[in-house]
């Protein structure tokens, strides 16, 4: 292994000399412990080095010792329920090992050695493979089949082909290409910065449904799709994430916790491994892999983290899977470039971060889609990215909001207003927006029901006149405002409460499907359009809010999906309206 010298340490960073030869985003072994770094500037013959590790003690003289090898991840059965540091060391084992601190320059197989795995061949000896497709299969959880998949450069014939129990680290398989015969194991590695490969991208056009009704009705994400959610601390964005996770329609979830709080980290490991996959009555963590990289941790292994988490995602959208990957928070991710941009005295960019920046922000959530996948059989996969951000005080003026709004195409604002008036999620619904609408029209309308969009443009509308109509309140009182516009008020009320505010912790409220979302909103329109007839009949404004079945389209959102009472409440407003007509002596006829 080549040879280099430190010759300056500057916190997370070392620059070493004698590294001719060495190469961009190899990794390299720091002093005698061998902590990990990747080089990320080359000048003659000197190397700049972030380190992932803690630099404490280490000091010019002692030696660097060069791989050769990008850094890379390890990718194969084991990865699902496991949690990881930045750099994929298995902290679950460091801790039974080692105790509660990771000692530095360990290191751990990310993939445990000597589990064995039921591997269940999928070709026949003698059968031509491509790139991306599947030899075998591994039950990994309960929830996930992992497929072992034949990597790129190894297509050709298969000669050899094995069925039974074995260690990752053993062959499987063996492939006769034009040059070699490749012999084939149940994991591979894959360098963190490179993208995996795909066969054809596509445009997203299915949302990933979250249960969460301001998203999927206001603001949806398409399978496949990017995403952020801005804003201030306590304003809900882990607890929003958490709840993505929980009830997210995605097979597979990565949550990268990049930077944060020891104490939110810790929260979310303590309550995952607990929390049952809504869809199939398992454990969450059968489905889940976990990358928790805290705040008290060494600032360079953010960027790693993020890198990790994002491969391994890609790996598991390569099988066919939906995948959906939070990170929480890339602000942490965007500090650690400013401090280590800092340390190699590059010219800052706006507020001190590196000019560079906005096309690393960009160059990650590219790395989402809905893609075709290598392989003979063309399949389908999806990769959806949602980041947390958290600018100072809430400022989305901040340059990593603006940043990440140039390239994502959901905006979730939260607003700590709503937050501190309880209102969960505290989604902004006048600054939040989705440029997905279009693109899953289509299918809302198809599987949902025909008039979904129209229900939604409907109920934005009214939330902005709403908005307008309590600035003039403000300024002039409500008794001066029309009682159509009065009606607007109580309609725009009852979305705001009835329909976009859920309570985590209720069993029924805490999820709704598409359709449940459907019936809710149609009814409290419904309710709304009946009212401004009433109106136009010359009822009065106050017999029509008096109405009790305003009652119970507010608890409408603790029913079941399948309780019946859903379609009566709708039914129960017509006639509501009826009576009321009809005790003033009218017919009744146009309600």
């Amino acid at each position: 292994m080549k040879q280099g010298k430190i010759i300056r340490v500057a916190g997370p960073l070392v620059v070493a000399s004698d590294c001719l030869g060495a190469k961009m985003y190899d990794m390299v072994k720091i002093g005698e412990l061998g902590l990990i770094g990747e080089i990320i500037e080359l000048s003659e013959d000197k190397a700049f080095i972030q380190v992932y590790e803690d630099t404490t003690g280490i000091g010019p003289g002692e030696p660097v010792f060069l791989t050769g090898k990008p850094l890379s991840v390890e990718l194969g059965p084991g990865l699902m329920s496991s949690i990881y540091d930045g750099i994929q060391r298995p902290l679950d084992v460091i801790r039974s090992r080692e105790g509660d601190f990771v000692t530095r320059g360990i290191e751990l197989p990310p993939l445990d050695r000597e589990k064995k795995w039921g591997f269940i061949p999928l070709v026949k000896e003698g059968q031509k493979v491509a790139a991306g497709d599947f030899l075998g299969e591994v039950e990994e959880t309960p929830l996930i089949k992992h497929k072992i998949m034949v990597p790129p450069g190894s297509e050709g014939k298969v000669v050899d082909i094995k069925k039974g129990k074995f260690r990752v680290d053993e062959i499987v398989a063996r492939i006769q290409t034009e040059k070699e015969a490749n012999d084939i194991k149940m994991f591979q590695t894959w360098p963190i910065r490179r993208n995996r490969e795909v066969y054809e991208r596509l445009m997203p056009d299915e949302p990933l449904t979250t249960g969460q009704r301001v998203l999927d009705t206001l603001f949806p994400l398409a399978k496949g799709g990017t995403g952020c959610v801005p804003g201030p601390f306590g304003s809900g964005k882990t607890v929003v994430q958490h709840q993505l996770a929980k009830w997210s329609d995605a097979q597979i979830i990565v949550f990268v916790a990049c930077g944060e709080r020891g104490n939110e980290t810790a929260d979310l490991l303590l309550s995952f491994p607990e929390l049952e996959d809504p869809h199939t009555g398992r454990p969450l963590m059968e489905r889940t892999v976990i990358i928790a990289n805290t705040s008290n941790m060494p600032v360079a292994a953010r960027e790693a983290s993020i890198y990790t988490g994002m491969t391994i995602a890609e790996y598991f959208r390569d099988m066919g899977y939906s995948v959906a990957l939070t990170a929480d928070s890339t602000s942490r991710w965007a500090e650690a470039l400013r401090e280590i941009s800092g340390r190699m005295e590059e010219m800052p960019g706006e507020e001190g971060y590196p000019a560079y920046l906005a096309s690393r922000i960009a160059a990650f959530y590219e790395r989402a889609g809905k893609v075709i996948c290598l392989g003979s059989d063309r399949r389908p996969g999806a990769l959806t990215v949602m980041g947390a951000v958290s600018p100072p005080g809430g400022d989305l003026s901040d340059p990593v909001v603006q940043a990440t709004l140039k390239v994502v195409k959901v905006f979730w604002a939260l607003d700590d207003k709503l937050a501190n008036m309880r209102h969960f999620p505290a989604i902004n619904w006048l600054l939040s927006y989705s440029l997905y609408v279009e693109n899953i029209k289509d299918y809302m309308n198809s599987h949902v029901a025909e008039d979904f969009t129209d229900l939604r443009q409907e109920a934005m509308l009214l939330l902005e006149e709403e908005s307008e109509l309590q600035e003039i309140a403000r300024l002039v009182g409500v008794e001066s405002l029309s009682t159509k516009e009065r009606l607007i008020l109580e309609s725009a009320r009852s979305i705001r409460e009835d329909f976009l505010h859920q309570n985590a912790f209720h069993p029924q409220d805490t999820y709704a499907s598409l359709r449940k979302q459907y019936l809710m909103l149609r009814t409290i329109l419904h309710f709304h359009h009946l009212g401004v007839n009433a109106l136009e009949e010359g009822r009065n404004l106050e017999d029509i809010l008096a109405l009790e079945v305003r009652e119970k389209i507010s608890k409408v959102k603790f029913l079941p999906e399948e309780d019946p009472g859903i379609l009566e409440v709708y039914m129960e407003v017509n006639e509501a309206f009826k009576k009321l007509l009809q005790m003033k002596g009218m017919s009744g006829e146009n309600v």
